[in-house]
């Protein structure tokens, strides 16, 4: 029998919690062990003092009466004894993640199947490289097509991405390491296999950029932090392992902004090919970089908030966060593991399908993967979809309508798209969600918190990691509750705002829908619309349905085509 709680006044809460426990099954006589000596000592007031209380409640933005501050004086020992004896426990792994896991899909929702709509005819590939620089900023698919009719070799991508990295990383900072024998060896299999008849598929002897966040054996991982810089570990993550079996050959471990925030490293500052004066942007910094440079077909990054969206708006690259959950993250640095999300950076809209087919489907190893059918489009197509866009995003176009985002509208409209005018208004300030980051954040690196390692970081800033992860301690458990439950009305919302469209056409940081789309998982393909100026590419975003990337590449690659604006390169003197 359960005690009774009114017959049990004389102990502690957490005394009673015990005994509750002790009666089941599943309590175990050590836990209990060291539980009961703990609930034992956690009488005194531990220094708390109804003060204490008083200036604590500013923080969380609640008021208590005195009498109700000298009753938690008397008891919230317990409390900070529960904290402590978890603490007690120790570190814990990176990759331990918690045991809710996040959903994209609501109960009852079923996914949305892909739109079926006109193929836009065969794509025109050169027939061979008239240059050096046709190599250096030839899409996968063009660089494919001249491997399998033996135009180039793996070989001969590899050596030269290898050696524009190394001359480039002089200026661009988005090296932090370079893979040059393993790489040579692995671009001599893919030849060999290629000579004999056996090409592994589209991603098969090219060249890419892996972020710094995920394992590669026997290579440096360091996560662009100075704590973790000599950091070797014995696995490979499991996209680096998809990869590999996809043919494709891994030549460098991007810049990654320290812990996957930003473009600060402990290296420098990862630049902007377009503008070396500027950053490259977050945290897929070196990713985004090296493939606007000419010095990588495709690159991985990952997005949390932002890092994939970002880096490829302020260097004119194309990149696509899937789903949440589509590509598994085990043997990748975990920020937040409701949130991370892991994706290609490319050069052309169909090149990010052939790296999401090589890397998609679950792994035991990460509780928060699914498998979802995903077939790569290998054609444009447009014609007849219904895309959502709010006017207010074309605010200050006026009457001409030479809004930079008009362009892109009209470019849409041209391909046949159906577009759709809607209030996209979110249901509240979506700030108010990344209270569920920043705790998930702090967690993922308490002990560089408590150990002050964090004092090791270049980036030192108010709104850098260490300073923030401070911060987020004293976020009430309550206001995390709620913001996780703020987080379902806000993919409620997102089912409206995509009701009877396929997709939504926006500007990359319009209306807070990369905070709101990052927190409900829906994908997001980002690409280059245009040129705010000779050396600053403008993007365009589109926002599909869960799982239903293949919409996104089909369409996006038509807006693509239309705009005639992806080939420009920039001019890069220094190399």
């Amino acid at each position: 029998m359960h005690p009774n709680p009114a017959e049990t006044s004389s102990c502690s809460r957490r005394d009673f919690f015990v005994a509750v426990a002790a009666t089941g099954a599943a309590a175990s006589g050590t836990a209990l062990a060291h539980a009961l000596p703990q609930a034992a000592a956690a009488t005194a007031t531990d220094g708390m003092t109804a003060a204490s209380i008083a200036e604590a409640e500013k923080f969380v933005g609640i008021a208590f009466t005195p009498k109700e501050r000298d009753q938690m004086v008397r008891s919230i020992a317990e409390q900070i004894a529960t904290f402590r004896s978890r603490a007690s426990f120790g570190a814990l792994p990176n990759e331990l993640a918690p045991a809710q896991v996040f959903r994209v899909m609501l109960p009852g929702e079923t996914v949305v199947p892909p739109s079926t709509v006109a193929d836009e005819g065969p794509r025109a590939l050169l027939q061979a490289p008239a240059s050096d620089a046709d190599l250096d900023f030839a899409t996968v698919e063009q660089l494919g097509a001249w491997m399998r009719a033996g135009k180039v070799t793996s070989r001969q991508l590899v050596e030269r991405s290898i050696a524009r990295l190394r001359k480039a990383n002089a200026t661009l900072f988005h090296v932090i390491t370079l893979i040059e024998a393993p790489a040579l060896a692995e671009a001599d299999a893919r030849d060999a296999e290629m000579r004999a008849g056996k090409p592994r598929g589209p991603l098969h002897g090219i060249p890419y950029g892996l972020k710094d966040l995920f394992d590669t054996a026997g290579i440096a991982t360091t996560w662009g932090a100075e704590p973790w810089r000599d950091r070797v570990p014995t696995r490979d993550a499991s996209i680096v392992a998809r990869l590999r079996d996809a043919g494709a050959v891994c030549v460098a471990k991007t810049a990654v902004g320290a812990l996957a925030y930003g473009d600060i490293w402990f290296g420098g500052t990862c630049r902007n090919p377009w503008n070396p004066e500027q950053g490259s942007s977050g945290s897929s910094a070196g990713s985004a970089s090296a493939v606007a440079a000419g010095c990588v077909p495709f690159a991985i990054g990952t997005e949390t908030l932002g890092s994939i969206v970002s880096p490829s708006v302020r260097c004119g690259t194309t990149g696509l966060r899937p789903t949440f959950g589509r590509v598994p993250r085990d043997g990748a640095m975990a920020l937040c593991w409701s949130w991370d999300k892991i994706g290609p950076i490319t050069r052309s809209v169909l090149d990010t399908g052939f790296v999401l087919e090589a890397i998609h489907g679950a792994n035991d190893a990460d509780p928060s993967s699914v498998t979802q059918p995903f077939t790569a489009p290998t054609r444009a197509a447009m014609r007849g979809l219904r895309l959502a866009y709010d006017p207010a995003w074309l605010a200050g176009a006026g009457e001409s309508r030479q809004s930079p985002f008009a362009e892109a509208l009209d470019a849409a409209r041209a391909c046949g798209a159906e577009l759709v005018e809607r209030t996209v208004t979110p249901p509240a300030d979506p700030s108010l969600l990344v209270t569920s980051l920043m705790s998930e954040a702090a967690a993922a690196f308490e002990e560089m918190t408590r150990s002050n390692t964090d004092d090791q970081l270049s980036w030192q800033a108010d709104e850098a990691w260490p300073n923030s992860f401070r911060q987020t301690w004293f976020v009430p458990a309550i206001e995390l509750v709620q913001a996780e439950r703020l987080r379902r009305v806000f993919m409620r919302w997102m089912r409206e705002v995509l009701a009877g469209v396929d997709a939504v056409i926006a500007p990359p940081f319009a209306g807070g829908l990369l905070v709101v789309t990052n927190a409900t998982g829906h994908p997001t393909l980002c690409m280059r619309s245009g040129f705010d100026g000779p050396n600053t590419p403008r993007s365009t975003c589109l926002i599909g349905h869960p799982f239903d990337e293949a919409t996104l590449i089909r369409a996006g690659s038509a807006l693509e085509a239309r705009l005639a604006v992806a080939e420009k390169r920039p001019e890069m003197p220094w190399m």
